[in-house]
């Protein structure tokens, strides 16, 4: 999966055609979670709330 960018030890990922609704792919220490593009969490979950607040 194309890397888009990488901040904080936060990686951001993201595909260009795949299925509906719009959404990236974050992970951070291992913890992997899916959100919208308004910030929300639609898969998984990210352990740490600073890490899901920078993303």
């Amino acid at each position: 999966m194309p890397e888009i960018c990488r901040f904080f030890g936060i990686i951001i990922r993201m595909f260009f055609a795949e299925h509906e609704p719009p959404h990236f792919h974050a992970e951070y220490q291992g913890n992997k979670a899916v959100f919208d593009f308004n910030g929300n969490i639609m898969k998984g979950s990210m352990k740490s709330k600073t890490a899901t607040r920078l993303v």
